[in-house]
């Protein structure tokens, strides 16, 4: 991983984006697109501007920025409903009704904190500096798609959102609607919203009808073989596994995620075919082996099924595997 890592530095360093396997046809949606993981998230702090800019600059088709909502309302880029696991929080702030739960703090508070790394994430990236004023503070959702906004015209391509609601909430719909609408995002939009609770997206999609404003959703979820042997999509909730056929779903989204590498739910070709006569995009998560050759070879088994979409921690290796598939 470090020679990888000096690679790609010196890449970005030296030669500048496209050479370094970032494409100028980004927006060709007909070919495999490449979703950064809370970011740059196996480099750089997740859920940072300065992850999602390194993402971008690595080629990044789209930044994922999952979302929670604070005690005074404002949407964040933040995966879990706790502060304590990828924030400063614990050296600045006492307990809240035991714990640092997201909702218990302002947002004037959220926005004291520092992201810090987690897993393989550093404090900084090889031949990186990061545009952004507080590059790894906790950024509102507003300023992730202003900084989409902003680096599309600095990249000259379109840098496309994937949203998540990770709160089963009326409030949570209602504002990324609202967020999304006010910046002008529509069904042409480089966009689609996630979530794991198929409620949210029946919800959040009869709202886009009653605004006429049909933005494109994805249900996360499991490949699960039926009986009879139907693909089907499973909605996991705590030790249960809830089933949905692909009509279903596909009669309120545009697509599934899909968990990779589990063999109690594995993802076939035969699956993704047929999810794609029912309509439906397939995007896997989470691709985050960090080794590039194993990564190359577990990006291009999933590429041969036919997937559509993959979220990677390491962007630049998704795609460099994603351009070499597409080249061959």
């Amino acid at each position: 991983m470090k020679t990888t890592l000096m690679a790609a530095a010196l890449c970005l360093s030296t030669l500048g984006l496209a050479a370094c396997g970032g494409s100028d046809n980004a927006d060709d949606d007909a070919r495999p697109q490449v979703i950064a993981h809370r970011g740059a998230s196996g480099y750089l702090p997740e859920h940072t501007l300065g992850g999602y800019e390194l993402a971008i600059r690595m080629g990044a088709d789209f930044i994922e920025p999952d979302l929670q909502i604070t005690r005074d309302g404002a949407l964040i880029a933040m995966h879990d409903d706790t502060l304590n696991r990828t924030t400063n929080v614990a050296s600045l702030f006492a307990q809240r009704n035991g714990g640092y739960k997201v909702a218990d703090f302002t947002l004037a508070e959220v926005k004291t904190l520092t992201v810090v790394p987690t897993g393989t994430g550093k404090t900084s990236y090889p031949g990186f500096t990061p545009s952004a004023p507080n590059p790894y503070g906790v950024p509102t959702f507003q300023e992730v798609v202003s900084f989409a906004r902003q680096q599309t015209g600095t990249a000259g391509r379109t840098v496309g959102l994937y949203p998540e609601a990770k709160q089963a909430d009326p409030a949570m719909e209602d504002g990324i609607l609202k967020t999304l609408g006010d910046n002008g995002f529509d069904a042409r939009s480089k966009l689609f919203i996630q979530s794991f609770s198929d409620a949210t997206l029946r919800s959040l999609r009869a709202k886009q009808v009653a605004q006429n404003n049909k933005m494109p959703l994805i249900l996360l979820g499991v490949a699960v073989t039926a009986p009879d042997g139907s693909p089907r999509v499973g909605i996991v909730s705590g030790s249960t596994v809830r089933t949905l056929t692909l009509a279903e779903v596909a009669g309120f989204t545009e697509g599934i995620g899909l968990l990779i590498n589990n063999t109690t739910y594995p993802i076939s070709k035969g699956y993704i075919d047929q999810a794609h006569a029912a309509g439906l995009k397939v995007h896997g998560w989470t691709f985050a082996q960090a080794d590039a050759a194993k990564a190359a070879t577990e990006f291009r088994s999933y590429l041969e099924m036919g997937m559509d979409g993959m979220f990677a921690n390491y962007p630049d290796l998704a795609v460099t595997a994603r351009d070499a598939f597409v080249k061959r």
